[in-house]
């Protein structure tokens, strides 16, 4: 069994419309949720030893936030950005199969999509939010779709649906 972590960035920043949407920064609730989900995670005893992210700049320093929590490096992957579930799930299936734990930071609706394709359950994905999938088999590899189990969904309100 493996556990895969599905992130959706923090709240961002819409107030520059020179900006292109890949630039978009954090606004201030994306930069104080970002390390309280963090924190979160650590508290509950989730580690994990592989993060992977979209290069939009909201994505990457949500991703920083969690690696700088879990002491980890953070792996860039410019197909996270506006991805699809497939997309998503296809990046999950190249991660290192040492790693039990990892976490893939991205975007809705592909986040949210790829939780459902995953594992069966529509649930609603909030910036902020942490899927919690357990995936059967030894290898990411093996991953397919209705391959997980949505274990719990974690957003910054604490709200959090199994």
């Amino acid at each position: 069994m493996k556990t895969l972590l599905l992130a959706r960035h923090a709240k961002s920043d819409w107030g520059d419309v020179s900006l292109a949407d890949h630039d978009r920064p954090l606004n201030a609730r994306g930069r104080r949720d970002a390390p309280l989900m963090a924190r979160g995670l650590l508290d509950e005893g989730i580690r994990f030893s592989h993060i992977v992210s979209s290069t939009a700049v909201r994505a990457r320093t949500t991703a920083a936030e969690y690696a700088a929590a879990q002491g980890v490096e953070v792996v860039q992957e410019p197909l996270l950005y506006a991805a699809s579930a497939r997309s998503i799930l296809a990046a999950a299936s190249r991660l290192p199969d040492e790693a039990e734990v990892a976490m893939l930071v991205g975007h809705n609706p592909g986040m949210q999509d790829a939780v459902a394709e995953l594992t069966g359950a529509f649930v609603e994905f909030p910036t902020c939010a942490v899927a919690e999938c357990l995936v059967d088999g030894d290898s990411w590899a093996e991953l397919i779709e209705g391959s997980g189990r949505l274990v719990q969904l974690r957003t910054p309100a604490g709200r959090s649906a199994r």
